[in-house]
């Protein structure tokens, strides 16, 4: 059957839905399932910080673990799958189809396309992604506001989403979300100095900057917020932003493809901790409480 780019809902809080099985890939003892529409997000063969969701398919009655869930593009004329690294064009590039890849482990049993298919998203595990992910954004945020306040010696041109000095797009080596987690690593090499950052100080003062950190998120988790995921479509590749009104100057807007939480009241506490790892290095543990309910 004809291929078309994946129709992704997870920005719908949609976790369970029934779709038609466009494309099936077998190798090994591995299915790669492609669908027309999907709630399962997957993990970026670009920026890989946000896991692939965890969930089942159920295929004519039979559940199947889904394995791992990966970003594929489908060459249309010949209608050849390629998955992850080995996708070798830019999104919307003519003649391709960006798609959610869903891997199950089928031994004896055969997947062919046309088939109905429901998919069902692991929502807890999803959710705690979301919290970790949103709370990243949050902390990276404060960490530009704190470090705006007299860590750099002239502006170095690019600003965050509330108008800050953007030290996190500029140090950021590494991000990773995990349930309730994120790990952020940052470089303060010899280019960051340049472009204006007293890093001498920065690792001097490095407990100050900490608590002041936290007790901005504190501040803003007060305000318990809506956080709004702004999306320019429907498909795998088109743009979707982070928004949330944090009381700045200006709304919070980030580009950001993952999961989130819908407002800052699902979180009860963001604990931050920054670590200098050795002379040029530093990462920000953000650990979230959520709310018990």
């Amino acid at each position: 059957m004809k291929v078309t780019p994946t129709r992704v809902v997870f920005c719908e809080g949609v976790t369970t839905q029934t779709s038609i099985i466009q494309l099936v890939q077998h190798q090994s003892d591995i299915c790669s399932i492609v669908t027309a529409s999907t709630p399962f997000h997957p993990v970026s063969h670009i920026w890989p910080d946000h896991p692939a969701d965890r969930g089942t398919l159920t295929i004519n009655g039979q559940l199947f673990d889904v394995v791992d869930c990966q970003v594929g593009a489908v060459e249309l004329a010949t209608e050849t799958l390629f998955v992850g690294q080995a996708i070798p064009v830019k999104r919307d590039a003519p003649g391709w189809a960006f798609v959610v890849v869903h891997n199950i482990r089928t031994e004896d049993y055969s997947v062919d396309d046309g088939l109905e298919v429901e998919l069902s998203v692991d929502a807890e595990y999803q959710r705690s992604l979301s919290r970790g992910h949103s709370a990243g954004h949050l902390a990276s945020i404060a960490l530009n506001k704190v470090l705006a306040d007299g860590y750099w010696r002239k502006a170095p041109g690019r600003l965050d989403p509330i108008g800050n000095h953007d030290f996190n797009s500029y140090a950021q080596v590494s991000s990773q979300v995990s349930p309730d987690k994120c790990l952020d690593r940052y470089r303060l090499g010899k280019t960051l100095r340049k472009r204006g950052l007293n890093s001498g100080d920065l690792l001097e003062h490095l407990s100050e900057i900490n608590h002041k950190l936290n007790q901005q998120l504190n501040c803003w988790l007060a305000l318990k917020s809506p956080v709004i995921m702004r999306c320019q479509g429907k498909t795998l590749t088109d743009s979707r932003f982070w928004q949330c009104e944090l009381g700045e100057a200006q709304l919070a807007v980030m580009p950001c493809g993952g999961t989130h939480i819908r407002s800052l009241a699902e979180l009860h506490r963001i604990e931050v901790c920054l670590v200098q790892t050795d002379e040029q290095h530093i990462e920000m543990h953000t650990d979230v409480t959520p709310i018990s309910f």
